[in-house]
Parts: structure tokens; sequence; C-alpha cells
């Protein structure tokens, strides 16, 4: 049986015996209008103390296990959440690297450039110049290069990061099935109750002592 959504399981308490006509009733003989006489019905049979104490155990355990996986549903779903957030922050990290990376790079073929220019023009420049113009280089090559370490300790990290995140959501699919399993279970224990129990009459009598004897309230 596919069930996709948990069923909370009916919390009614067994439905009590229904009183029958009196058998003994007098027809009042001025009452003309009687024209069929009264036809008894017949007297349902009650759930034995067996069948009572069985219908009372199964309907705890299932209103027990019904919190039970209510409580797993909504943990399951916040965990969904809560990766589906992550995952939107890693995709946005994930860009962010990307970019960076196609930036890094362009800036690095732009310094490669200057350099082999440099290499052509130092020698022509008078020593001033020549010295301003390395000097530049210079800077610029090192704020490269501390780019790039930072860039190589973010993607390092962000690495890091995608690979447990990765782990989370394969946790995380490992518990769908098994609860909707238990789900489905739970819910053939509910229509088990019903096919049961559910609308048979009992002594009420029968049901205070096994109500007793259970501890149930």
């Amino acid at each position: 049986m596919k069930r996709l959504l948990l069923c909370a399981f009916l919390t009614a308490a067994l439905p009590v015996l229904a009183q029958t006509a009196n058998p003994n009733a007098k027809v009042d003989p001025k009452n003309n209008k009687v024209s069929r006489p009264v036809v008894e019905k017949p007297k349902p049979k009650l759930m034995s103390r067996d069948e009572l104490r069985s219908c009372l155990q199964l309907f705890e355990a299932n209103n027990t296990e019904a919190a039970a996986i209510k409580e797993a549903q909504a943990t399951h779903a916040k965990e969904r959440a809560e990766l589906l957030a992550g995952k939107d922050e890693l995709n946005k990290r994930g860009q962010t690297v990307g970019t960076d990376a196609a930036a890094i790079k362009a800036d690095r073929e732009a310094v490669i450039k200057l350099n082999e220019t440099l290499k052509e023009q130092l020698p022509k420049m008078e020593k001033a110049d020549a010295a301003k113009a390395l000097a530049d280089y210079q800077a610029r090559a090192a704020a490269l290069d501390a780019r790039i370490d930072a860039f190589n300790n973010g993607k390092r990290q962000y690495d890091i990061d995608a690979k447990a995140f990765d782990a989370k959501v394969e946790a995380h699919n490992k518990t769908t099935e098994p609860l909707r399993v238990r789900t489905d279970a739970h819910l053939d224990k509910a229509d088990d109750w019903k096919a049961q129990c559910a609308n048979k009459p009992y002594d009420e009598a029968d049901e205070i002592a096994v109500r007793k004897e259970l501890g149930l309230k």
C-alpha cells in the first residue's frame, strides 16, 4: 500500500453498545393507529474481553507509533529544508570560486605578458623610469601571488565543505525510504484496527476492566 503522507490514527473511543427496543413494552389499546406489530431486533454480538483487549492494545500501539512517525517526519522535513538551504549557499560559493578563478587567470596572463614586455623595454628605458616600471611590476605580481594564495585556501575549504555536504545528503537520503516503509506499515496497522475493531459493540464493564488491567485511562 503506497502512501505519501502520514494519516493521524483515529483517536475516538470505541463505540458504546446501542440500546435495543424493550420487548416487554406495553401498547396502549386506545391507540388504534398501530397497524403493524413491533419486530424485535436481533441482539448484537458483543466482543469478548480477549477481542476487546486486542483492539485496545492495537489502538494504543498505533497511536504511539503515529506520534513517533510524525516526529520522525518533522525531523526529516527539517533536515531536508536545511540541506536545500545549504545547497543554495554552496552553489553560490561555487559560482564565486569559478568567477574568482577566471579573474585571477586573466590577471596572471596580463602579468606574464607585462613581464615579457618589460624584458624588451627595460634596457631601453632611462634608469629612473626602468626602476619605477620594475617596482610597479613587482608590486602587481606580489598582489597577484597573494590573491592566488587566498584563492587556493578558499578553494580547498570549499572542496572540504562540498564533500561534507555530499555526505550529509547521502545520509539524509538513506533515511527517506525506511521512513516511507515505516509509515506504510503503520497505516496498514491502522487499517487492521478498522477492520477488526471499528464500530463493533462491546460491554462497557469489559472495557473498564480491560483498561484497568492494561493500565489505560
